[in-house]
């Protein structure tokens, strides 16, 4: 599929590589001229006679001029050759490899986060990087070669038959043992060389969680033991690497000298045929020459095992990605979320939703809840009661084992994905910021929103007066996950970010809960502001934060267990009576 577009330039690719084998196969031409004819001054007959209508080589030093001369435009036709197949060749596998790459990155941001959670991030970074090239090495690695190896073999073995039958016969000695030993040694080689790509997968993720958390690192003075734990994966990969080695170089000695002794044979044959004047020296010189040819494809087949190998495993860790099926599957057919007048909520309803991210586990169990366009919902409850996982199907990250969630009396399955995920704006406890520009931040969401719309955002959230002095404004660049900037700046990005979205639905998933009261307090202007007219769902530890919303539903082991206003539900004495007294003795909290 990915080779279905290039297949003219490949095409193109495989002629100048037959062409180049015909050239090559002219090679030795020359030096037989010179050896039986243009030296011992002998003349041309048969086909070769042609030559000798050449000016000057009807004599020796005539003769032997032109067979220099001819060497020498072979051997510059044949470089030019092989310079532009390179210069192909390199393109058409860049353009293989970044194209897998490209599908493979693709397929990765439609999976779930059930699978983004149980699989290693700097796994998934080698297969996409690194793995994805397996399609050009199968390619040039493995099929062109054979391709080209094959045609060599036909048309040297044709030519060493014309020479002489017995010696082409002889030189095909060496076949079947090839064959005995590619059969022994290519799965081996294939399995370790997939061993090292999963130890060098489980490498790049331990550097990634440790680079990733490098204050944590420093904070507890874990450099050492960090650096002891990677110095050990690195150990098991040094030594899965010589175990590669030492499987190709045992392969490689056997080949070797299977050629060799095939070689040796035929000299020593070919040497008594000259020796009883059955053949001349230069038929065997070019007799040995086009050995060297009928033996490098051979060599050639052979070790194609190992690029087999190599290629095989990358294909193996890439395919184990393709056909991992969980994602969030859309309907062929699937609708837009139909647009809303500006400050005009959407009406949410979870009906029975009951879910689980791992099977025969619930996280939430049987789920009722009505919200009306515009209305503000605060979910609280304990650590693990199942509230962020609530709006996590809201975004179909995931989907309910049981239930729906509709949208304004629609199924959101009917959605189509980017649609519905543009219908929400969200607010995180920690903001997720890249390390880009300012505006581009505020932006991420609408990529192409003006600058004074941006200005516009930002001065909504309260963050244009912090973000004026930074070094270049708007144009600063952030530092990583944005760690240039203090806690309470990067909220307002985000709610800035938000400001500039202005979506119908607002998730505010414990937007202050890691911030001083103080600061707190500042951000609740403009989270306000940022509320008014949308269907908001807010997810706080803080009860100070909720207890002003329209409805307030109170979760516990996945199940509603009380609903209501912040003052009936404080009159009920239940759950969110006790989680607010204990607030209320303990404001720190």
């Amino acid at each position: 599929m990915h080779a279905q577009p290039l297949r003219g330039k490949l095409g193109i690719l495989l002629l100048l590589s037959f062409i180049g084998i015909g050239f090559n196969l002219l090679k030795p031409w020359p030096l037989k001229i010179i050896v039986d004819h243009a030296l011992p001054g002998r003349a041309l007959t048969g086909w070769l006679g042609w030559l000798s209508t050449l000016p000057g080589a009807d004599t020796r030093h005539g003769l032997l001029s032109w067979m220099t001369a001819l060497e020498i435009v072979l051997f510059l036709i044949g470089w030019v050759i092989t310079v532009f197949a390179n210069h192909l060749r390199l393109e058409i596998s860049g353009r293989l490899k970044y194209d897998l790459s490209a599908e493979v990155f693709t397929h990765l941001q439609r999976m779930s986060l059930r699978f983004h959670n149980n699989w290693p991030t700097g796994d998934l970074v080698k297969r996409v990087a690194v793995d994805c090239g397996c399609i050009s090495g199968l390619i040039f690695d493995v099929c062109f070669p054979a391709a080209t190896a094959l045609a060599t073999l036909v048309a040297v073995f044709v030519i060493l038959w014309q020479s002489n039958p017995t010696l082409a016969l002889l030189s095909l000695a060496t076949a079947p043992p090839l064959a005995v030993l590619i059969k022994i040694f290519s799965k081996p080689m294939m399995d370790r060389q997939y061993e090292q790509a999963e130890l060098q997968g489980e490498m790049m993720t331990q550097a990634e969680h440790a680079l990733t958390a490098i204050p944590v690192i420093q904070t507890f003075h874990r450099e050492g033991a960090e650096g002891r734990q990677f110095e050990a994966i690195t150990s098991k990969v040094g030594d899965s690497y010589m175990r590669c080695t030492f499987a190709d170089l045992r392969f490689s000695v056997a080949v070797k000298v299977t050629i060799a002794l095939g070689t040796t044979m035929l000299m020593a044959v070919g040497g008594n045929y000259v020796l009883d004047q059955r053949i001349q020296v230069g038929d065997l010189l070019i007799f040995l020459s086009y050995l060297t040819f009928l033996y490098t494809p051979l060599e050639t087949i052979a070790f194609l095992s190992m690029s087999n190998a190599q290629a095989a495993a990358g294909a193996r860790r890439v395919f184990e990605l393709m056909e991992s099926g969980d994602w969030v599957h859309e309907d062929p057919e699937a609708l837009n979320v139909p647009a809303k007048p500006a400050g005009k909520g959407i009406a949410v309803r979870f009906e029975n939703v009951s879910f689980g991210y791992e099977k025969g586990t619930e996280v939430l169990h049987q789920v009722n809840i009505n919200v009306a366009p515009g209305q503000t919902v605060a979910l609280v409850g304990p650590t693990g009661a199942g509230k962020t996982t609530l709006t996590s199907l809201m975004l179909r990250l995931f989907d309910p084992s049981e239930g729906r969630i509709t949208f304004d009396g629609v199924d959101i399955r009917r959605y189509r994905l980017d649609s519905l995920r543009e219908s929400m704006a969200i607010v995180l406890q920690d903001p997720f910021l890249l390390p880009m520009t300012v505006a581009e931040n505020i932006a991420y969401a609408r990529p192409h929103a003006s600058r004074d719309e941006v200005v516009a955002a930002a001065g909504l959230a309260h963050a244009a007066e912090f973000i004026d002095q930074l070094p270049e404004g708007y144009d600063t660049v952030l530092g990583e996950r944005g760690a240039t900037l203090s806690g309470g700046q990067r909220q307002r990005l985000a709610i800035a970010r938000a400001f500039l979205k202005d979506a119908p639905i607002l998730i505010l998933d414990e937007p202050t809960s890691a911030l001083d009261t103080q600061t707190e307090a500042s951000l609740m202007e403009a989270t306000s502001r940022l509320m008014k007219g949308r269907t908001t769902f807010i997810i706080g530890h803080r009860l100070s934060t909720v207890k002003y919303a329209d409805l307030i539903v109170v979760l516990r082991s996945g199940g509603v267990v009380e609903m209501g206003t912040h003052s009936s539900l404080v009159e009920a004495q239940g759950l969110y009576h006790s989680l607010y007294s204990v607030q209320f003795q303990n404001p720190s909290k």
